[in-house]
């Protein structure tokens, strides 16, 4: 395999790879094994034909899509080891010769890490954040404790009223006719949550159990699924159970239940430690991010496009998963939200350019200051993953590649930049 690198504008690089001929015949002769046994041919039997018969009846290309296939993802990562640039997005691919006998070549346009003109670092002013707790603050915060400690109680005298959690069948219709992905059995909502379209959980209001009550809707202009865009439609609601909370009394036997302390004044003064400790530690990440704003703002940065857009597409991974992990999947997302995928990609932009510049300029400031990581930070950073994911620190150890140690040891020479820099930092 050859590798050739050709710098483009705005930080952007080609790479043009060349894979052997030989390689490439291997990949063919894979791909052919792989589907000869679904190719039928007459006067041979199934499974049997000879690769030259098939591609004398197909023509000689017949296989090599599955061959570029095969060979594309080892030689991107092979010419990713031998680039000396600093690859920072998603490559954009494009063949550019495969022919049995000849080199496969192909080319992958990517992003190359920016350099930046680093700004002011030292002495940046912030202003000063109150950490001071009041009496309303306290308040609130017991009032979501008896929220949290509140009890459910079905209901079935009445009919339902704001702020009710309810369990519901429904069906949706346009025209007249249901429509895919609008129907939902013994589905739970809180009446006033804004979960659904809006206008849809007012009208439950009033809905009595057992009887069908109907909602009328109107989907949004931008509404992810083309055919029901700017569509009035009507959903078939059928209320099975409501329940409401009931508030505990706000007394010493209430304190008793939800804390350590035997009185109600106790546990108020737990309370307001408790939420100090919280403001103190958010005013910290304020500060942080205050002072990690205006060196971004001091600072020349020009971010190639391509890493912006790969940079969107993880942000729109770790949200899928995310809301996985609470039993919804991106589609019931975009339908129940009214969005899609291009606008959820263009929904964080923002974040996916502040993070990039936030870790530029980290980066920057460690580089020009020395600071890096020690083996000793390595070990401690070991520590708390073994801790985190309850297995042994040796096993951690184990699963950690080289690459994967550079990372970590990068993540901590960051973590030390933002902490030289908010030391560094001026409150006013």
């Amino acid at each position: 395999m050859s590798l050739q690198v050709e710098k483009l504008e705005k930080n952007m690089a080609k790479l043009t790879i060349e894979v052997a001929p030989e390689e490439l015949e291997k990949a063919i002769e894979r791909a052919y094994q792989k589907n000869k046994k679904g190719i039928s041919i007459p006067g041979f039997r199934k499974g049997k034909v000879p690769r030259q018969m098939i591609e004398k009846m197909y023509g000689k290309g017949v296989f090599y899509e599955d061959a570029v296939n095969d060979l594309l993802p080892e030689a991107y990562s092979k010419a990713l080891d031998e680039c000396e640039e600093n690859i920072v997005s998603s490559p954009k691919i494009e063949v550019v010769q495969v022919e049995a006998g000849q080199p496969f070549i192909f080319t992958a346009e990517v992003a190359l890490k920016p350099e930046i003109g680093l700004g002011k670092y030292k002495g940046v002013k912030v202003d000063k954040i109150d950490t001071e707790v009041s009496d309303e603050e306290v308040n609130a915060e017991i009032e979501k404790e008896r929220e949290r400690n509140a009890r459910n109680i079905v209901v079935e005298d009445r009919a339902v009223k704001d702020g009710d959690m309810t369990v519901l069948d429904f069906e949706g219709f346009v025209d007249g006719v249901a429509f895919e992905g609008g129907k939902g059995e013994d589905y739970s909502l809180t009446i006033g949550s804004g979960a659904f379209i809006p206008g849809f959980e007012e009208q439950l209001i009033g809905a009595e159990i057992g009887k069908e009550t109907e909602v009328n809707v109107t989907f949004p202009e931008n509404y992810q699924a083309e055919e029901l865009k700017g569509k009035a439609a009507v959903f078939k609601c059928t209320i099975k159970e409501i329940k409401e909370k009931e508030l505990p009394e706000l007394d010493d036997e209430f304190a008793s239940e939800v804390s350590e302390f035997e009185t109600l004044a106790e546990y108020r003064e737990d309370v307001k430690k408790n939420i100090k400790e919280r403001k103190e530690s958010e005013a910290k990440s304020e500060k942080e991010d205050a002072v990690i704003d205006a060196i971004i703002n001091d600072s020349d940065i020009e971010l190639p496009e391509a890493m912006i857009e790969t940079q969107q597409r993880q942000m729109v991974d770790e949200f899928a998963q995310r809301i996985q992990m609470q039993g919804l999947s991106l589609e019931q997302y975009y339908q129940f939200t009214g969005s899609s995928y291009e606008m959820l990609v263009e929904q964080v932009r923002p974040q996916a350019e502040k993070r990039i510049k936030s870790r530029l300029v980290l980066e920057s400031v460690a580089a020009k200051e020395n600071i890096e990581a020690s083996e000793e930070d390595y070990a401690k950073e070991i520590e708390k993953m073994a801790e985190m994911y309850q297995m042994e620190t040796d096993k951690v150890k184990e699963m950690i590649t080289e690459s994967g140690k550079k990372n970590v040891m990068e993540d901590i020479a960051v973590q030390k930049a933002i902490e030289f820099v908010v030391e560094n930092a001026v409150e006013q």
